[in-house]
């Protein structure tokens, strides 16, 4: 049995896995329970709200370890905007061959969903993108573009990424994700680098 401290970890983890494979609606709380081994008991201890609780939080996770790959990113791209770009892709594609194309993007998953979420969710999933965009602006401004350009390539290369994550688990194959980032790539880059 799980230590009550790893029962509400375990069970934030699980859903956020179910929730990039199945979605918000087709992952029951009983399914939860059941595959982090959290005692029914100890889940409402921890999560008192349900199962909107524990997606709230399976959010906050989901997006801190999405800006934390993106700041690691930058972080060894700083200055290169090619580069960046490429190793975005590069890592994404990494992830889904690692699930055998089973994980889409938590946030994504739960965006199609929302007229079934409420309103924290829908404002925990939009503030996801936002800030995940932010991160890619805030690097692209550091390559030079101006801040409008920032803003829009960082859109565009959220908006790849996420329709790249869909063809790659239909086509079950991560080909998408190169093509992509070379025609990021060649959108993207500032006059000087183009």
């Amino acid at each position: 049995m799980p230590r009550k401290t790893d029962a509400r970890a375990n069970a934030i983890a699980t859903a956020q896995r179910l929730f990039r494979i199945q979605g918000y609606t087709a992952t029951g709380l009983t399914q939860i329970i059941a595959e982090s081994g959290a005692p029914k008991g100890s889940f409402y201890f921890h999560f008192p709200r349900g199962k909107a609780q524990l997606a709230e939080e399976a959010i906050d996770h989901y997006v801190a370890s999405r800006i934390a790959v993106l700041r690691n990113i930058s972080a060894d791209t700083a200055g290169d905007a090619r580069k960046f770009i490429r190793q975005i892709f590069r890592t994404f594609a990494a992830e889904m061959v690692a699930s055998d194309f089973q994980y889409g993007c938590l946030m994504q998953n739960l965006a199609n969903e929302l007229p079934a979420l409420d309103a924290e969710l829908t404002k925990r999933v939009a503030r996801g993108f936002v800030d995940s965009t932010e991160v890619i602006a805030q690097h692209f401004r550091g390559c030079g573009f101006s801040p409008a350009h920032a803003s829009s390539a960082a859109s565009a290369l959220v908006a790849a990424l996420e329709g790249a994550r869909t063809i790659a688990r239909l086509e079950r194959a991560p080909s998408v994700f190169k093509a992509l980032a070379e025609v990021s790539v060649q959108r993207c880059s500032p006059p000087e680098q183009g």
